[in-house]
């Protein structure tokens, strides 16, 4: 395993993130018992999950991934091996069974000392704002389309202050963004440099070969102000593994059970993965090796999201840590994804 560490801290994390989301819908609570004896023994010291998950959210299933980790935690004492990090939802129709008042003073607190029962432990590492309150492009949405009956207010200042009293009781030692946009990330720096409140260390946003608008603006933030890159989908939702393209995805494979979820299956993503499969297949690499060795490999990374439905999978998946992509590799990447440029954003 390789590792770096959380910007601006001495926490050493591992450059690959166990992701969690599947736990408590497509993976049993067994299932993901097994993803974290085996992430543990190869090396993986950060987790990831959210009070949201399981993925799709539904009342029913409400935070039930935080509770398997929990009791994982429980049952093998191994919370001080771990490098824990979660998220409060935000807002909107998706998550109004799990509140309604946004990110205010109460709502943090609340959602705080509710993933700290389920999760078994007194403190959080990491803990992240899962997308922002107001409105803006984000999940998919290309482009930035002002909406002027948007009821948000400015309380980035408000947030921080929220989070550095929680900082401060020892619940939770960093604080980060997901989901977040260059405007809403400067505008946490400015405030946290401004009024010597918490510093946003890192931020969570989607980053895969079919999805590359991270490069934009965000990259030059990332690494200028240090705020480094956790990439969730750097498999774009299995896509990237190319079994819907050869037929071989599993009855319980994302796509499968969640049609709905078509953020990396349209035409232009579709052939822009036949041309990455072909370029893997040149190299003898999978697909999923060189999808992930890309992501993990960029300047602006801190930790590559990884997640799995088998052990099959997370054992191939770890294993990309051990491939580094030459520049015959990176330039035919480079190639397609000029003329296919983000066809996924």
């Amino acid at each position: 395993m390789k590792y770096t560490t959380l910007p601006k801290t001495d926490i050493k994390v591992s450059k690959l993130c166990l992701g969690t989301m599947t736990w408590g819908n497509q993976n049993t609570q067994e299932e993901g018992f097994a993803q974290m004896d085996m992430a543990i023994d190869k090396g993986i010291n950060f987790f990831d999950t959210a009070e949201l998950y399981p993925v799709p959210a539904t009342a029913e299933r409400y935070a039930d991934t935080e509770r398997i980790i929990g009791n994982w935690f429980e049952k093998t004492g191994q919370r001080d091996k771990v490098v824990l990090a979660t998220k409060i939802a935000g807002p909107g129709d998706y998550t109004a069974h799990i509140r309604t008042n946004g990110f205010s003073k109460q709502a943090i607190e609340d959602a705080v000392n509710n993933s700290l029962k389920r999760l078994k432990t007194d403190y959080i590492d990491l803990y992240q704002l899962h997308w922002p309150e107001r409105n803006t492009n984000t999940f998919g949405i290309r482009d930035y389309n002002h909406n002027t009956n948007d009821p948000w207010t400015d309380n980035f200042n408000e947030i921080l202050h929220s989070l550095d009293d929680i900082i401060k009781s020892g619940k939770i030692r960093h604080v980060g963004i997901s989901n977040e946009k260059a405007w809403g990330t400067m505008r946490y720096l400015e405030e946290s440099k401004a009024n010597d409140l918490p510093r946003m260390i890192t931020i969570q946003n989607a980053y895969s070969l079919l999805n590359r608008v991270f490069e934009g603006d965000m990259a030059e933030i990332a690494i200028r102000e240090d705020i480094g890159l956790l990439a969730y989908s750097p498999m774009a939702f299995g896509v990237l593994s190319g079994k819907y393209i050869k037929g071989t995805a599993a009855d319980n494979a994302r796509l499968k059970l969640f049609p709905r979820f078509a953020r990396y299956s349209g035409d232009k993503a579709t052939e822009a993965t036949k041309r990455y499969m072909q370029i893997a297949a040149d190299h003898n690499m999978s697909l999923a090796q060189m999808s992930l060795a890309f992501v993990t490999d960029r300047p602006f990374m801190t930790s590559n999201i990884i997640g799995a439905t088998s052990l099959e999978q997370l054992e191939e998946n770890i294993d990309s840590i051990n491939f580094e992509l030459n520049d015959n590799v990176l330039k035919a990447i480079n190639k397609v994804h000029a003329e296919l440029p983000n066809p996924a954003p």
